[in-house]
């Protein structure tokens, strides 16, 4: 298996990245696995912001409503019983909930594979020696125009550099991310996936079949 490899220029280099079959080609039955993947990336970034006042936590008088006996109504002791309008919220939201699901480390990579194989049949990986956009956007846009990317696109380098980060960091549809952070949410919602020919070697060493 091997895709070509574009330069720094946005020429075709003389030689084809070779991609690990245990990587880029693996069997991918349905695709439950990567939704299962897919819920958890969402899940596990869900902020816990939702909070409710018990009865108890209700500020305001405590006086009773109305005197117990002889007014022809229910007896009631407090006006923040939750079925009273402005009382407090049975079973509500505390802000204690925890909403992140845990896949075992095993389960992660075999999504991962199956993503990239994904991606991969739909040929949306292009693989490159090298990116240098010196910080400039435009710099970016030239080169992404030049190899083909286009829509959403997912850089993966080995390293995050300052200058890679600011120049793509305008561009609407466009995600950098180290190599050793990939997850399937930004594979699945890439068109273009472009990726160094270091991150490349990474993710083969650290997906690979003799990792």
């Amino acid at each position: 298996m091997s895709v070509p490899t574009y330069t720094k220029s946005g020429g075709k280099a003389s030689i084809a990245a070779k991609l690990d079959k245990t990587v880029f080609e693996v069997n991918v039955p349905n695709h439950e696995l990567l939704k299962q993947a897919y819920l958890s990336y969402l899940a596990n970034g869900r902020e816990n912001l939702a909070k409710t006042k018990t009865r108890g936590e209700v500020r305001g008088s405590t006086i009773k409503p109305w005197k117990q006996k002889g007014t022809g109504r229910a007896r009631f002791g407090s006006r923040y019983n939750p079925i009273w309008r402005g009382g407090g919220i049975t079973f509500g939201p505390t802000g204690n909930e925890n909403y992140s699901h845990k896949l075992p480390t095993n389960t992660k990579r075999v999504a991962l594979r199956q993503a990239l194989t994904t991606s991969y049949e739909a040929g949306k990986i292009i693989v490159v020696e090298e990116v240098n956009f010196k910080g400039k956007t435009v710099e970016a846009v030239k080169y992404f125009d030049k190899i083909g990317a286009t829509k959403n696109i997912l850089l993966v380098v080995d390293t995050k550099s300052t200058e890679n980060t600011r120049a793509v960091s305008n561009l609407k549809d466009t995600k950098i991310v180290s190599s050793r952070y990939l997850n399937v949410y930004d594979i699945l919602n890439a068109d273009s996936i472009v990726v160094t020919s270091k991150a490349l070697s990474s993710i083969q060493e650290w997906l690979g079949g003799k990792a």
